[in-house]
């Protein structure tokens, strides 16, 4: 029994590595494009605008991968639930990896005219499909292989694949970004792109050595007759996935403002050095690292929704305050309201991984917790830097509009999870007769015998 505990330790820990690294490696991929459209894409791509119609477009085409996420989820939730959720890691991995190093090799508009921006788009959303098809099997591998009472813990570990992601495409950037402005701009911007090559060939070779889900292995011979498992989702789990949408929308939003637009923002309206806001991030990013996995293992002993009601509540009273920190350009303060916002939505990103999981049945939780996260990041991150920059615009540089509507995506997601069922114990194997689909249903737990709690 001792040796079959510690060979479960070891196959959840390597799941649980393998979904951080390849969930990291497309992250890099999908964060490089942010950067890069604040800062450069405005000049090479759409040079005809002024800077700040430039800016706007260069988030528009940001803002496209969002809208083919959901496609991707659909398709690979299709096939992840019917096949396994394995085999769909690798596929989406590779996709993204061809589409970011395709970047690097586009020609800009003074080459090509508009067929560059055009380009761009195709290659976004390209990078949105793929990982629209990423997550729901990356959490899905990790949190079907935890024991029931750390799925909070290894849940998160794929989630914090994004700031490891974005450490690493901030970091891989900056070091770029030193260079003479000619030099950045004519051939230095395109290096971090290129390199994704190498990375998605030693995701890919990690993630071709774990095993399948043991919960998508364990389910009844019958389910695996599902034809169309994303419209089964729907008709069964309509609130669950309104409600998982509508907890995304501060986490989701709230991040790419204070990563994405916060470059823009710094540079063009505060006239600050790309190297001190792209600092702060990196500051931030690593403490982002230790604080999921932290909320993620606090959700297993306290349950998902208190943390994750702290962390909306944490991103709503930040709101603005950063801005007024920001706009200090002093980069210690810059380099704190980035970090305290990174703090707040990391109480939200830890746990959230396994409350989505928890919330749908094995038959169609692909499909299900893909829909829910993807459709909300069309709606709240993809459009935030946009819509950031246009209230921006309109408020004559003001940020307090921008704050406004940080605020009014934090009370989305409260009212949200207020409604949302208490998640932490329920049993991922299958469903309880007579219930509500998607109604958490409580199991042994090996350190507290309590039920599950609802609102």
């Amino acid at each position: 029994m001792e040796a079959t505990a510690h060979e479960q330790r070891d196959s959840i820990l390597k799941v649980a590595v393998a979904s951080f690294i390849g969930t990291a490696i497309e992250w890099y991929d999908f964060f490089l494009y942010g950067t890069a459209a604040a800062l450069v894409f405005n000049r090479l791509f759409f040079p005809s605008f002024d800077p700040l119609t430039g800016t706007m477009a260069a988030f528009g085409t940001f803002a496209v991968g969002f809208v083919a996420r959901p496609l991707g989820g659909v398709v690979f939730g299709h096939y992840g639930d019917r096949l396994g959720r394995k085999a769909m890691l690798s596929a989406t991995l590779m996709l993204m990896g061809v589409a970011t190093f395709a970047v690097g090799l586009l020609p800009t508009y003074e080459h090509v005219g508009a067929w560059a921006p055009a380009l761009l788009v195709l290659l976004r959303l390209v990078q949105g499909f793929g990982l629209g098809g990423e997550w729901g099997g990356a959490v899905l591998m990790a949190v079907e292989h935890a024991p029931a009472h750390r799925r909070g813990f290894y849940g998160s570990w794929p989630q914090m694949g994004a700031p490891a992601g974005l450490l690493v495409a901030t970091a891989v950037f900056n070091v770029f970004s030193r260079l003479p402005e000619a030099d950045f701009i004519a051939w230095g911007w395109r290096v971090p792109f290129l390199l994704s090559a190498v990375l998605i060939g030693m995701g890919v070779f990690i993630r071709l050595k774990v095993a399948e889900s043991p919960v998508f292995r364990a389910r009844p011979k019958q389910e695996e007759q599902a034809s169309l498992p994303v419209l089964d989702a729907l008709r069964q789990y309509p609130r669950q996935i309104l409600l998982a949408m509508g907890a995304r929308f501060a986490e989701n939003g709230f991040f790419y403002i204070i990563t994405t637009f916060v470059l823009s923002y710094g540079t063009e309206r505060l006239g600050l050095p790309r190297t001190t806001i792209l600092n702060g991030v990196l500051v931030a990013t690593a403490v982002h690292l230790v604080a999921i996995p932290t909320f993620g293992a606090a959700s297993d002993r306290f349950g998902r929704r208190p943390i994750y009601l702290a962390g909306a509540l944490g991103c709503g009273l930040m709101a603005f305050p950063f801005f007024w920190l920001v706009d200090t350009r002093e980069a210690a303060l810059i380099t704190s309201a980035i970090t305290l916002g990174i703090v707040a939505h990391a109480a939200m990103y830890g746990p959230q991984a396994s409350f989505f999981s928890e919330l749908f049945g094995t038959r169609v939780r692909y499909s299900a917790a893909s829909l829910g996260y993807q459709l909300a990041s069309v709606f709240a991150g993809g459009l935030s830097p946009f819509i950031a920059t246009a209230l921006l615009a309109r408020s004559g540089g003001q940020s307090w509009p921008v704050s406004l509507y940080m605020v009014v995506l934090a009370a989305i997601t409260l009212v949200s999870v207020w409604l949302s069922a208490e998640t932490f114990r329920a049993r991922l194997t299958e469903e309880a007769p007579g219930n509500a689909p998607g109604t958490p249903v409580s199991e042994p737990s090996s350190h507290s015998p309590s039920p599950a709690r609802t609102p």
